[in-house]
């Protein structure tokens, strides 16, 4: 490969030969390496100083940082704060911190710059240094597989290379139709856009002095359950705001109390139009658990039919755990505005929601960040008010929203409407130096064949670890939309919709082969 090329490129084009035929872990490894040095700056921060220090990645290291890594995506996953934990796991594999010993390599492996330039100073090459693919290279490899009896009738396309921002391929790309969950992506970007990654959702307890109140912000994944061993990020705890509120009352000699709870925050029916349903509760701004009445945090699964009130009585149970006597049923109270706040537990970062939203297809996050958009824009909390808000939000971030429509925050609504050119132009915002905020959208996406919603997908294909990718499924509706490093280490962003179909598995199958052909092309 010709000296001139970016390390980027010689990076993967050394992994895809190192490991061609092995086990797609180590594909998926390069690939993650590769892609990730884009956005690197942004949680390199978040790595401790000592393993700063000795951030280079040797050829030999990277031999056994890539099965390292693979794990890691694997097990840690977009989740557990995302795919920043794999990050933090591959660092210290590459210095030496963590991970297994490895015998050395039977041959001289090629050079490897290091994963990150430091602070502050150049960067190796552009990162339009790869050679881009073309129009007319593209449309030979993607137009006829766009064909596929599989595919509905309706099929759109839109790939667009993200170091110039020039949409290399295109069919019907401005053509909105039915976006299924890949509706979360504009949802995402919503959010971070109008609130920031760092954003959190409060759950407080306030008093008047008669009584104490349960106050939800909208937060789905405050959790009722014991704390989670291991390491990661843990969710705002119903049972760490249990002993404050038990601590703040005895400290006021207070060991009585009557109990409600508010829920005036959102507006509107709580109800999708789907309705009831085990692939979303009822949207309240208070629940624990997503209201799901079994042992799962993601997925269906039977809910609550009043979340609010089960969060209250459960509420009620860890205060009398803890020596506070909760006097009849709890009972919705809104809460005063003069009230005392006595008591508050945050959520994680919106950037951590907005990764698990991404990863699981979580439709409970999903329209619960629709709804904290519209409280930001000063308006209602109600599926018509999150879809104005977000359809606000994107206008102003210029993307092209001609003719979406956002009925609600999930993409579970036959009625959303959002083209191909929206969905790959969200990624492209989202892969933009400039905006680093919308990055947790980028590594909120599934690995292909490794983690989330693709983690039984792409297997002993060329997408295997290459593609990252938001998936979009209803009756007769499929849908993709993602990343992917080509052949020539170009990184590039893609939206495929098809609707009208009737076989389901082999539409899915379909959009696949597409986004395998694209890791798998330069198409010059």
């Amino acid at each position: 490969m010709p000296e001139t090329r970016s390390w980027q490129v010689r990076w993967v084009g050394w992994g895809r030969s190192a490991v061609r035929g092995a086990a797609g872990a180590g594909r998926a490894a390069a690939t993650f390496v590769a892609d990730e040095w884009f956005f690197a700056r942004q949680w390199w921060r978040r790595i401790p100083l000592q393993r700063k220090r000795t951030w280079q990645l040797t050829a030999g290291s990277a031999v056994a940082g890539l099965a390292v890594a693979a794990g890691a995506v694997a097990v840690a996953g977009p989740w557990e704060a995302g795919q920043r934990t794999a990050e933090r796991t591959l660092a210290a594999a590459a210095d030496g911190a963590a991970g297994e010993p490895h015998a050395p390599a039977a041959r001289p492996a090629p050079h490897a710059p290091p994963v990150l330039p430091a602070l502050g100073g150049p960067v190796p090459s552009g990162r339009g240094a790869a050679p881009a693919p073309t129009d007319t290279g593209l449309a030979d490899a993607l137009a006829p597989l766009l064909k596929s009896p599989e595919l509905g009738p309706l099929r759109s396309a839109s790939v667009v290379d993200v170091a110039s921002g020039a949409e290399v391929f295109g069919a019907r790309q401005g053509t909105p139709t039915t976006p299924a969950s890949t509706v979360k992506l504009a949802t995402a970007v919503a959010a971070l856009s109008v609130l920031g990654p760092d954003h959190r959702i409060d759950t407080t307890v306030v008093t008047d002095g008669k009584r104490i109140v349960l106050v939800g912000g909208g937060d789905p994944t405050l959790t009722a359950r014991a704390p989670r061993q291991g390491p990661g990020d843990r969710p705002a705890s119903l049972r760490t705001l249990a002993d404050d509120t038990a601590r703040a009352l005895k400290h006021r000699k207070i060991t009585k109390v009557a109990l409600g709870y508010d829920t005036s925050a959102y507006s509107g029916p709580a109800l999708h139009p789907i309705g009831r349903n085990e692939n979303l509760a009822p949207v309240t701004p208070l629940m624990t658990d997503e209201a799901r009445l079994d042992a799962s945090d993601h997925g269906t699964a039977p809910r609550a039919t009043d979340p609010a009130a089960a969060t209250a009585r459960t509420f009620a149970g860890l205060l009398r755990a803890r020596g506070i006597t909760v006097t009849g049923t709890p009972r919705y109270a809104r809460a005063p505005r003069t009230a005392d706040r006595i008591a508050t537990v945050a959520s994680l970062p919106l950037a951590g929601l907005v990764e698990r939203m991404l990863t699981y297809s979580d439709n409970d996050i999903a329209e619960a960040l629709a709804r904290q958009t519209a409280l930001a824009a000063g308006r209602p909390a109600s599926f018509a008010g999150a879809g104005k808000a977000v359809h606000a939000a994107l206008a102003a971030q210029h993307l092209p929203v001609a003719g979406a429509a956002f009925k609600d925050g999930s993409g579970l609504n036959r009625d959303d409407r959002v083209s191909a050119r929206l969905l790959s132009h969200l990624l492209l915002a989202a892969s933009a130096p400039d905006k680093p905020a919308l990055r947790p959208v980028v590594t909120g996406l599934p690995v292909a064949g490794f983690t989330g919603t693709l983690s039984s997908r792409y297997a002993r294909t060329a997408g295997a670890g290459a593609v990252r990718a938001k998936t979009g499924t209803l009756t007769g509706v499929n849908t993709l939309a993602g990343t992917v490093v080509d052949a020539d280490g170009r990184l590039l962003v893609f939206a495929f919709m098809t609707s009208g179909t009737t076989n389901p598995q082999g539409a899915q199958q379909a959009l696949d082969r597409l986004a395998s052909t694209v890791a798998n092309c330069g198409c010059r």
